[in-house]
């Protein structure tokens, strides 16, 4: 998985590619852990992501509750495969999807 940040005063884009698995799930909280200071406006750019683990999951819930306790979070370009997890798993109901 790649991971490519992209900060514009405090709204962050992180762009996701690759799997985001158990192997690769530890490599994007320790950089939104290390990134999420001041921000308000977090965005994760799935254009590139492929497939998506509980692992991944675990993390995005992380991630939803810092960004409830200072600003939003926003999921993009989420293709069907990943999309039926969300649904699958009630994260559609949890995450805001554009």
């Amino acid at each position: 998985m790649t991971i490519q940040k992209t900060q514009t005063g405090t709204e962050l884009t992180v762009a996701l590619s690759g799997r985001l698995d158990t192997t690769t799930a530890p490599q994007l909280e320790a950089e939104l852990k290390s990134s999420l200071e001041g921000v308000t406006a977090l965005t994760l750019d799935f254009k590139g992501l492929e497939y998506i683990s509980s692992a991944g999951l675990r993390v995005l819930l992380s991630a939803q509750k810092a960004m409830l306790r200072q600003g939003k979070m926003v999921v993009c370009n989420v293709n069907d495969t990943i999309l039926e997890v969300f649904e699958v798993t009630g994260f559609s109901d949890v995450l805001t999807l554009a």
